[in-house]
């Protein structure tokens, strides 16, 4: 007889997450995050399931930030969005997100409802009169469960509510809709290309080192360039993105603004390459 050959399950990991009503234990995804839950290690993943940390990761990376007092629910849900894809940061409370966000705006907020000094409404309102934050996707995640809190964080801005305790695999699944349907699925916030260093979110533009001073139109046309690195863009569509109206027979708005982009951007010039017959690309890192 042949001698029996036992093949093994490929291993997949998935986060973990506490149940409450279990005094804080650590049980898979399907459970959830709650206020009243007792201690979490975020260190390490479940095993079985089919939710792998890299299986959704974007072209991009996008900057979420999570206001939550308690900090085991804090370690549980930044260290989820991370395995993810994303980059996380998580604040205690009201005071400190703020001093984040207006030294780096993130992408998406979630916000706890209970928090010490400005609860989670308090910040909602604070951010949706703010003008550079007014269209900042924004999710609450709160213990408080009930129709009435929930209609009040909608109506107050949020743009999804989600009740405590809640499966880690929803939240980054919510957290992927609302950024796809704020169209920054696929967004990024930096490029690097030779000396070229590109931040979108600060509008900042730098040739080894040093800043460039550009005009509105000319950041924008950079970062169009830059995004689709390796695909040869016609002028009709370079306008179409860029100005928002089809070209003209006749218009010479692209080239003229990329002869000025190549003269400001000196030793990176060389990255903007003229397509014969269609119009510009920008080579592949």
């Amino acid at each position: 007889r042949k001698p029996r050959v036992w093949k093994r399950k490929p291993r997949v990991l998935r986060p973990q997450a506490v149940f409450p009503h279990r005094g804080g234990r650590r049980g898979r995804c399907g459970g959830g995050a709650s206020a009243e839950g007792g201690s979490v290690s975020p260190q390490g993943w479940s095993e079985g399931g089919d939710f792998p940390p890299y299986g959704i990761v974007f072209g991009g990376i996008a900057l979420i930030y999570l206001v939550e007092d308690d900090k085991s629910i804090r370690e549980l849900v930044v260290y989820a969005l991370e395995s993810t894809g994303f980059e996380a940061r998580g604040f205690e409370n009201g005071v400190v997100f703020w001093e984040a966000l207006r030294e780096r705006p993130p992408r998406l907020a979630i916000l706890d409802l209970m928090l010490p000094g400005e609860d989670g409404f308090a910040i909602l309102r604070r951010i949706r009169a703010w003008p550079p934050t007014r269209k900042l996707p924004v999710m609450m995640l709160s213990a408080k469960g009930a129709e009435y809190d929930k209609v009040l964080g909608l109506n107050l801005g949020a743009d999804d509510y989600l009740a405590k305790p809640v499966g880690m695999m929803e939240l980054c699944a919510r957290v992927k809709s609302l950024l796809r349907r704020a169209g920054m699925e696929s967004a990024r916030e930096e490029f690097s290309r030779g000396p070229l260093y590109v931040n979108v979110l600060r509008r900042l533009a730098a040739v080894e080192g040093a800043e460039l001073s550009l005009t509105l139109k000319e950041f924008d046309l950079l970062v169009y360039l830059v995004e689709n690195a390796g695909a040869a863009l016609s002028r009709d569509k370079i306008l179409s993105a860029v100005w928002g109206y089809e070209a003209e027979a006749e218009s010479r708005t692209v080239d003229t603004h990329i002869l000025t982009l190549r003269s400001k951007l000196g030793k990176a010039a060389s990255l903007i390459r003229t397509v014969r017959g269609v119009g510009y690309k920008v080579e592949e890192p």
